[in-house]
């Protein structure tokens, strides 16, 4: 069941607030459907989702929502060009075979795309890699490491300069503490990759790319 939509997370909300109402949204790796369900009822967008667990596609069915099962590695070249308004990856870039092909394909099928991910090169990580020898645990990155969906970990400041390799523009940034709270700093700062434990991006490609 869809948890209550009063309640979703930060990064959640934040997403949510970057979209304009009644656009047409895809959520790629939609989960059980909280956004996606918060985006239909609150931002009255025409929303769709792909999942790619069977579990989180028959939760978001039940909630009434429109997803099918699909594995964005491979089916997002299907869809065609510029038929959303926003394109959003949440948490999920991390566990892309190929996250520089899914990126391109997002601002392909959208105007928008909206991507958010877990920093690796928050001060915990360090401090797990550096002093103790460990991978990281943490509540962005709960997973121990031999049992990680993720498989291209980054940093706030290699999605930036990703973003300029494939001409996408960065409009707007949110860099989020251990506490959930935004970090007003630019990504180009040395502080944001130490002190962002995850960031949310929205982005577009390039007036003449």
């Amino acid at each position: 069941m869809v948890p209550d939509r009063k309640s979703i997370r930060v990064d959640l909300q934040l997403i949510a607030d970057m979209i304009e109402p009644h656009s047409r949204v895809l959520d790629i790796g939609c989960g059980d459907g909280t956004l996606l369900d918060y985006l239909v009822h609150f931002r009255h967008v025409d929303g769709r989702g792909i999942e790619l667990s069977a579990e989180g596609v028959n939760a978001s069915i039940s909630a009434g929502l429109s997803v099918i099962q699909g594995d964005a590695d491979t089916d997002l070249k299907d869809y065609p060009d510029d038929v959303f308004d926003y394109a959003v990856l949440s948490q999920t870039l991390q566990a892309m075979v190929q996250p520089k092909v899914v990126l391109s394909h997002l601002l392909r099928i959208s105007k928008h795309a909206i991507v958010s991910f877990p920093n690796f090169a928050h001060w915990r990580a360090r401090l797990a890699l550096g002093l103790l020898g460990r991978m990281p645990v943490s509540r962005t990155l709960p997973h121990e490491w031999y049992d990680t969906p993720n498989i291209h970990l980054c940093t706030i400041r290699d999605f930036v300069a990703l973003c300029r390799e494939l001409e996408i523009e960065i409009e707007s940034q949110k860099i989020l503490d251990t506490t959930g709270r935004i970090r007003q700093v630019s990504t180009e700062l040395f502080s944001a990759n130490l002190f962002g434990e995850q960031a949310v991006f929205l982005l577009r490609k390039k007036i003449g790319s």
